[in-house]
């Protein structure tokens, strides 16, 4: 059975009229490498197929017919994921425990449904090109974690993550995944009132080391990722932003064990630019993978919408290309549907007219790095540092530098940061 009706995988083809892909040729050589190799797309499973179109203010809007169900139901939902997979072309895709089995009465019977729905996917996975970018565990939506799952006052709880940590890693190992993500959905605080919040900052520390531990025990070659968001569900999440996350690590000696998976909608949240966190990722060595989706800039909060803003896609992509490019990460849609667009071609569309976007971008971030006028700028306004005199300055000392100050009649006058002028730079290329 089909659930997208029959439709045929998408081409490349600028001129068509109905779906297909205008922009996005997985074939194309950008910088010496396949388009589909520097981008490396995934699918979401939560937002793509488990999502129900509620919000708020409302509940289920959708109608897919494995919403209702156990463990049939999820193999029906497994077969329109591989069929979406293969429609799009996707290298990869990437789910949460929840997303993809049922939940039992207890942890075992959760898990044996979870390692069932596994077997699956390795079945699929043989039979098709797609490959498992990461997986996850949702630590946030049952009831029991509430209070959070690695920072939880409850040591039960501390026990039970630890426990659903151990067998997605396992599960995301088996399948070949490339990285395994920890988001920490309510690792935060509502209110300090009741809040130790050393305590939990420790607790949390030495479960991200066990994770570290087991990874390495097991022989997972891929990336362990944390993605940053500074707010919601939670008041305040302890992993704020690439720079909290990146002194958590370092307090903890993990800053060359973990990396960070950036989500454009939670930098905005945290106050940042999608390519603020990226280029910091960058500049510190943790920059691993990114969920790419964006805000909605009227709204105060996470709303997982495609990406349509080529400008500031091209940046993101400026940045990872500077990084060198992903290593084991890549570019998952981490976006939904709006919860009026009911149809199945509306998850095809989205996603097809998303990499579109991607694309664009990427060939534009790939124009301003190989023209180079942008870092012949950036240079060019720090070539006073190159000089031996402001080399010293950084070994040297501040009686030193005060005296060479008052020896040379140093008397430094502004120069133009040409801002405008780089805008229209990048606005040559969008």
């Amino acid at each position: 059975m089909s659930f997208f009706n029959g439709q045929s995988p998408l081409a490349y083809d600028p001129e068509a009229q109905g779906l297909a892909f205008r922009h996005y040729d997985p074939e194309e050589v950008v910088m010496g490498k396949r388009m589909e190799d520097h981008l490396r797309f995934a699918v979401a499973y939560w937002h793509s197929f488990a999502w129900e179109g509620g919000d708020p203010f409302g509940g289920r809007t959708f109608d897919r017919p494995w919403f209702d169900g156990g463990m049939e139901a999820a193999r029906m939902k497994a077969d329109a994921a591989f069929e979406m997979f293969e429609i799009l072309g996707v290298p990869f895709f990437c789910w949460h425990d929840a997303d993809i089995r049922p939940e039992g009465d207890t942890f075992a019977e959760s898990k044996a449904n979870f390692d069932a729905i596994i077997d699956l996917f390795e079945e699929k996975m043989e039979a098709s090109k797609v490959r498992l970018l990461w997986g996850t565990a949702n630590m946030f939506s049952s009831r029991r974690f509430m209070s959070g799952a690695a920072t939880n006052p409850d040591p039960d709880v501390f026990a039970w993550s630890a426990a659903t940590v151990k067998t997605c890693l396992d599960a995301t190992h088996r399948l070949g995944g490339q990285n395994y993500v920890l988001w920490g959905g309510r690792e935060g605080y509502e209110t300090l009132l009741n809040t130790d919040m050393g305590a939990e900052l420790e607790h949390m520390g030495r479960f991200l080391s066990m994770v570290v531990d087991y990874k390495h025990k097991i022989g997972f070659e891929g990336t362990i990722l944390i993605e940053p968001k500074p707010q919601e569900p939670t008041k305040h999440q302890y992993d704020y932003d690439v720079a909290t996350v990146y002194g958590f690590l370092q307090r903890f000696g993990l800053e060359n064990e973990v990396k960070v998976n950036i989500e454009q909608g939670h930098a905005i949240l945290a106050g940042h630019s999608f390519e603020h966190e990226l280029a910091l990722a960058r500049e510190l060595g943790v920059l691993g993978s990114i969920d790419m989706n964006r805000n909605d800039y009227q709204s105060g909060w996470d709303t997982d919408q495609f990406p349509n803003n080529v400008p500031e896609v091209a940046l993101a992509y400026y940045e990872i290309l500077k990084a060198g490019g992903f290593a084991t990460g890549g570019t998952n849609f981490d976006a939904k549907l709006r919860r009026q667009s009911l149809d199945p071609e509306d998850l095809i569309a989205a996603h097809a007219g998303a990499m579109d976007v991607c694309a664009r971008g990427l060939k534009a971030a790939a124009r301003m790095i190989e023209d180079g006028a942008l870092e012949e700028a950036r240079k060019a306004r720090y070539a006073g540092w190159e000089t031996p005199e402001a080399k010293a300055m950084l070994t040297s000392d501040l009686d030193t530098i005060a005296e060479r100050v008052l020896a040379e009649g140093i008397d430094p006058q502004p120069r133009s940061g040409r801002q405008e002028i780089l805008e229209n730079i990048v606005n040559r290329y969008v």
